[in-house]
């Protein structure tokens, strides 16, 4: 069981920046894939970016290139997501997920690529 949990989230104003950190546990974390995802009320969970196993593969949604940054720290079991730039429609339920069972080293793309999920973080931006 790989138990995930973000913080980090907040209010800001439009163009300031945010911090998330998300902690996996477990001993395997250094060969995890991981993303963050988002959802507003009423729609999908979308995935943001994600980050290789390896951290050598990002992929990030055109809506937040060269806006917001991922990283991971596998010393500390955690993963990071910089957000600069913030937009009033970059608001929502930050989640990160671990794809524990992700054997390429490349940063999935699917749902169903991630099988733990933490329970989210609010992202509010004001205009």
């Amino acid at each position: 069981q790989v138990h995930v949990v973000e913080s980090g989230g907040g209010s800001v104003q439009a163009g300031g920046s945010l911090r998330l950190s998300c902690e996996a546990s477990g001993r395997s974390f250094g060969t995890y894939a991981m993303g963050w995802f988002r959802q507003t009320s009423g729609k999908e969970r979308d995935l943001v970016t994600a980050i290789s196993w390896s951290g050598g593969s990002t992929y990030y949604a055109d809506s937040v290139k060269g806006r917001f940054t991922i990283s991971r720290d596998s010393a500390k079991n955690t993963v990071y997501l910089q957000l600069n730039s913030l937009k009033p429609e970059d608001t929502a339920v930050y989640y990160c997920a671990a794809a524990s069972s992700y054997l390429s080293d490349d940063a999935p793309l699917r749902l169903d690529d991630y099988d733990y999920w933490g329970q989210g973080t609010h992202v509010t931006v004001s205009s």
